[in-house]
């Protein structure tokens, strides 16, 4: 009886520690291939030069896009989920090659963001200092992306 439930709980932790983390990317295989464009505006000049598939920043951005956290502040939750929604954006256009779109998400994203900052003073000090963090993760890989867009 002893090495049936040994072999058993062998068995599930053996099983438990060999699952892969889901991908929960905003950008799906089937909305990659409908936005990549033709290959007659791969010559234009407003093109962005970056893969957001094999960019590990634009990963970070949708990961922490899925994991953000809700506050019990709902005007914060509420501008949070546009700061969302123009990060998806964002990344939507550096994929599709969208310069104005780009730039029109960046200015959304600073216009929720700075909505935020304002918002976060009436939040307790450890949210604070969890929305910090996601915050501050985000404009560092922004900033990371816009590098690698100005460079090519």
């Amino acid at each position: 009886m002893k090495r049936i439930i040994f072999f058993g709980v062998l068995l599930i932790i053996t099983s438990s520690c060999a699952t892969e983390k889901p991908n929960f990317s905003p950008l799906s295989n089937s909305f990659y291939s409908e936005t990549k464009g033709s290959d007659s505006d791969k010559g234009a000049k407003n093109n962005i030069e970056i893969n957001v598939r094999d960019n590990v920043n634009a990963s970070e951005i949708s990961n922490l896009i899925a994991t953000f956290p809700q506050f019990k502040n709902t005007a914060l939750n509420t501008e949070i989920t546009t700061l969302k929604y123009s990060l998806q954006n964002y990344l939507y256009a550096i994929d599709a090659g969208n310069l104005q779109g780009k730039n029109r998400a960046i200015k959304d994203f600073e216009k929720s963001y700075k909505k935020i900052q304002k918002l976060r003073q009436n939040l307790k000090e450890d949210d604070n200092e969890v929305l910090n963090r996601y915050l501050v993760r985000l404009k560092t890989n922004i900033s990371a992306i816009e590098d690698s867009v100005k460079r090519n």
